[in-house]
C-alpha cells in the first residue's frame, strides 16, 4: 500500500489570537513546518469584546457560546473577517501562501443546527460531513487552509461551532487520504495535573488514565470536550495528537502532552 503523505493540522487558542505578539511567533513558526499543513482558529476575546460594545450580553453554557441571530452576526464579523483575514495576511507576510475558510466556502464543512433537549444554543453547529476532495485539492496545489469556527448547514444558514470540534473532524477526515497530526496549541504547557502550576505537565494521557484524572477532578471544565475530542479522533484514524504551548513545534525537547489510545 501506498504511503500516506503527512499533513500536519493545527487549532490555535483564543489566548494566542488575543496576544499580538505571540500570534506574530506562532505564525512564524507554523509557517516553517514543512509540508502539507492546515490551520484552525478560535475567536478569542475579540468577539465578546465586540458584542459588549453594541451592547449584546454574551451568555456561556459550559465553555460554549449561546449563539442568537445577533451574537452569530458579531461572530461571523470578527472570526470569518477581521481574525481569519489578519492571520492570512500575516501568513502571507512569511511566506506562506494561505487562504481563509469558512464552511461555507466550497462546501468544506457542512453542520447541522444543535438540537439540545433542554437548551438552546442558538446558531450553534455540530459538524456533520467534510469536504474532503476539495481540501485535498487545496494541500496539493500548496494551499494552506486556514479555518475560522463557522460552518454552515447547506441551506443559507451560517453557524458558530466549537473550533476544537472543527479542528477534530478536519483531521479524521484528511486521515482517509494522510498522515495526521493534531496539535492542539494554547498558553499552556500541556495538560496540567494541577491548573495553577504550569511544572505539573502530563506527559503522555491514555483513556485509563483519563478516566481516572475526571474521577479525580484533575481534569475538568474547558479540558473535557477537548480531550473527548482528542480519543475521538485518534479512535477514527488520525495517527498522533499533541497539546501544548506552540514552542513544541519548533522544538521537539519542549515538554508537551500527547495522547495515545
Amino acid at each position: 500500500m501506498e504511503n500516506k503523505k503527512p499533513v500536519t493540522l493545527i487549532k490555535i487558542g483564543g489566548n494566542i489570537i488575543d496576544n499580538p505578539t505571540e500570534l506574530s511567533q506562532f505564525l512564524s513558526d507554523f509557517s516553517k513546518i514543512e509540508g502539507y499543513k492546515v490551520l484552525v482558529h478560535g475567536g478569542g476575546k475579540s468577539a465578546t469584546k465586540m458584542a459588549e460594545s453594541i451592547g449584546l450580553v454574551p451568555q456561556m453554557i459550559d465553555g460554549r457560546r449561546i449563539t442568537d441571530a445577533a451574537m452569530l452576526d458579531v461572530v461571523v464579523m470578527i472570526y470569518a473577517g477581521q481574525i481569519n483575514k489578519n492571520i492570512v495576511a500575516q501568513l502571507q507576510a512569511n511566506s506562506t501562501n494561505a487562504m481563509g475558510f469558512s464552511g461555507a466556502d466550497g462546501n468544506l464543512i457542512q453542520s447541522d443546527k444543535r438540537n439540545h433537549p433542554t437548551i438552546n444554543y442558538g446558531f450553534v453547529g455540530d459538524v456533520k460531513k467534510v469536504n474532503t476532495q476539495l481540501l485535498e485539492t487545496l494541500l496539493s496545489n500548496g494551499i494552506v487552509p486556514v479555518f475560522c469556527a463557522i460552518t454552515h448547514d447547506g441551506k443559507g444558514q451560517l453557524l458558530n461551532t466549537n473550533a476544537d470540534t472543527i479542528a477534530s473532524e478536519l483531521a479524521i477526515a484528511l486521515s482517509e487520504v494522510f498522515d495526521v497530526t493534531l496539535n492542539y496549541c494554547f498558553e499552556k504547557p500541556g495538560v496540567l495535573y494541577d491548573a495553577e502550576d504550569d511544572s505539573s505537565v502530563i506527559e503522555n494521557i491514555n483513556q485509563e488514565l483519563y478516566s481516572k484524572l475526571k474521577a479525580e477532578k484533575a481534569i475538568h471544565s474547558g479540558m473535557i470536550p477537548k480531550l473527548d475530542n482528542c480519543f475521538n479522533s485518534l479512535s477514527k484514524g488520525v495517527k498522533k495528537i499533541k497539546i501544548g504551548h506552540h514552542r513544541m513545534l519548533q522544538d521537539s525537547k519542549v515538554i508537551c502532552t500527547s495522547i495515545e489510545l
